[in-house]
C-alpha cells in the first residue's frame, strides 16, 4: 500500500491529565473525572466517563460544582508538578524504542522505526506495556510512513478496542484503511481546523479521504503549503521530518491569572522576581540566551474601570541568562509601568531574541559573576530536587507563607513524584 522504508509512530498517552491522577489515586479508575484549568476556572482534561456524561472541555467548573455529586464527577486542580515529572518518565522509556525521538508535547511523542510490518506492530505492543508497567499510564500507538498518517492511525487504535491500542497502517488491508478514512470528517484530521475545514467543504472536501485524493498544486493554491503537504503524507509521502526540537524558538513566556489581585508594589516585585527566574532556570536548562526582557500585567477582562499598564521591554546589555539580571531587569520594567492600588489579576515575563548560549565569543569583562558560577542552573538543580520553593533569590526566596495571589488549587492532589512531603505512604495490613 505504501513505499517501503522508515516508519514513523506516534505515541500519545490516554486522557493525559486524568492518567496522571489515576496512577497514584486508583480510585479514580472508571469515575467520571475533570481536570480544571488555572485557579480552577473550567474543565482542560475530561475521563473518557466525563465525555460520556456530555461535558464539553471549556465548561466553566461552577456550572458544574452543584450537580457533580448527583453525576459521580470528581474534580483535580492541575498538577502541572506531577504531569511534568511523569511525562519527562515517559519520554526517557521511549528513547529506548528508537534511535531518534522527537517529543511533540508533554503526552505524545514522534519515533523513528524501521522494521518489518510484523515486527513494527510487535514493537507498538511492546512499547504500550513498557509505558504501562513502568509508569502506570495508558499509551495508543499509530504507526505509518509518515507523521500525518501515524496520527491517523493513532485516531484509529484510540476508536478501535479491539485492536489492543496499536494499530500499524501497513498491516490493514489498504479497502479498510480507505474506508476509515472516508467517515472521519476532515476536521478529524491532525492540522486541519474547523475554519480550514469549513473553507475544505465548500470545494466538496468533506472527509480525510477527500482530502487524500484532492490536487495537491489546487490545495497549495488556495490554501497553504501546509496543507499541500498533509495531502502528499496522506499519499504517504514524507514532507514533514522529524526535529529533535523546534530550532526556529523565539520566545519564552512565564505567565499566570492570580487567585488573589495583586494590588501593591511589593507583591508585583514578588512575583516578577519569581517569574524571571524560572525563566533563567528554563534558559539554562535549554542552554540559551535571551537579549530582550518584556514584563506585563493586566487587570480582569470584568473590570472597566481598571486599566493594564502597558508593557515594558527591556533590551539587556548582552544575551544573558543570570537570574540576577534578570530579575534586576524585571522589577526596574515593572517599577516605571505599575500603578499602586489598582487589582492586577495577571502578569507575566516575556524573554524574546533568543540564541544558543556560546553561539557568539563574549568577552570575559561582559560575563558576570553569576554566570560564571552558573547559578541559574544551580537554581534548576535544587529546585528539580527540593521543589519549587526550595530557593529563590530576593524577593523569590520569600517563602515564610504562600502568597496570596498564588493561583488556587482547591482539589489538587499531591506532587507525588516531586515533593519529600508528598510522598505516597503505603501501609502494609
Amino acid at each position: 500500500m505504501y513505499p517501503p522504508g522508515p516508519r514513523i509512530a506516534l505515541v500519545d498517552v490516554n486522557s493525559f491529565y486524568v492518567s496522571c491522577e489515576r496512577v497514584f489515586d486508583p480510585k479514580l479508575t472508571g469515575v467520571p473525572c475533570v481536570v480544571l484549568s488555572n485557579n480552577d476556572g473550567c474543565v482542560v482534561a475530561r475521563s473518557d466517563e466525563a465525555k460520556a456524561l456530555g461535558i464539553e472541555n471549556g465548561t466553566p467548573w461552577f456550572k458544574l460544582a452543584e450537580a457533580a455529586p448527583r453525576m459521580g464527577l470528581v474534580q483535580r486542580s492541575s498538577n502541572y508538578e506531577l504531569y511534568g515529572n511523569l511525562s519527562e518518565r515517559v519520554m526517557r522509556l521511549l528513547a529506548r524504542f528508537s534511535y531518534f525521538t522527537e517529543i511533540y508535547s508533554i503526552d505524545e511523542a514522534f519515533l523513528h522505526l524501521r522494521g518489518d510490518p510484523e515486527e513494527l506492530q510487535s514493537r507498538g505492543r511492546e512499547i504500550k506495556k513498557a509505558v504501562l508497567r513502568n509508569t502506570g499510564l495508558p499509551v495508543c500507538v499509530g504507526i505509518g510512513p509518515t507523521k500525518t498518517l501515524s496520527k491517523f492511525a493513532n485516531r484509529i487504535a484510540k476508536q478501535n478496542p479491539h485492536m489492543g491500542g496499536v494499530c500499524n497502517l501497513d498491516t490493514m488491508p489498504p479497502g479498510v484503511v480507505e474506508t476509515i478514512m472516508s467517515r472521519v470528517p476532515v476536521t478529524g484530521l491532525w492540522g486541519v481546523a474547523g475554519r480550514i475545514g469549513k473553507k475544505l467543504n465548500i470545494l466538496g472536501i468533506y472527509t480525510v479521504a477527500d482530502l487524500k485524493d484532492a490536487d495537491p498544486v489546487m490545495i497549495r493554491s488556495r490554501f497553504s503549503v501546509v496543507l499541500q503537504r498533509t495531502v502528499l503524507e496522506l499519499n504517504g509521502i514524507p514532507c514533514v521530518p522529524m526535529e529533535s526540537e523546534r530550532a526556529d524558538k523565539k520566545q519564552m513566556i512565564f505567565s499566570r491569572s492570580f487567585s488573589t489581585p495583586v494590588t501593591t508594589i511589593e507583591e508585583m516585585r514578588q512575583v516578577m522576581s519569581i517569574y524571571a527566574q524560572k525563566a533563567a532556570v528554563r534558559l539554562a536548562k535549554e542552554n540559551q540566551l535571551a537579549r530582550i526582557l518584556t514584563v506585563f500585567a493586566g487587570t480582569s477582562h470584568f473590570n472597566d474601570r481598571e486599566h493594564s499598564f502597558p508593557s515594558a521591554a527591556v533590551h539587556l546589555e548582552v544575551p544573558t541568562a543570570d537570574p540576577v539580571i534578570l530579575t534586576k531587569a524585571a522589577i526596574e520594567a515593572m517599577d516605571a509601568q505599575m500603578t499602586e492600588g489598582i487589582r492586577y489579576a495577571r502578569a507575566g515575563v516575556m524573554l524574546t531574541d533568543l540564541s544558543p548560549a556560546g553561539a557568539q565569543p563574549v568577552f570575559d569583562e561582559f560575563v558576570t559573576v553569576h554566570e560564571k558560577r552558573n547559578i541559574g542552573e544551580l537554581l534548576g538543580k535544587v529546585t528539580e530536587k527540593y521543589g519549587t520553593t526550595a530557593i529563590g533569590l530576593g524577593l523569590a526566596g520569600l517563602n515564610s507563607s504562600r502568597p496570596d495571589w498564588t493561583m488556587t488549587r482547591k482539589f489538587s492532589s499531591p506532587r507525588y513524584t516531586t515533593e519529600w512531603d508528598e510522598l505516597p505512604v503505603v501501609k502494609a495490613s
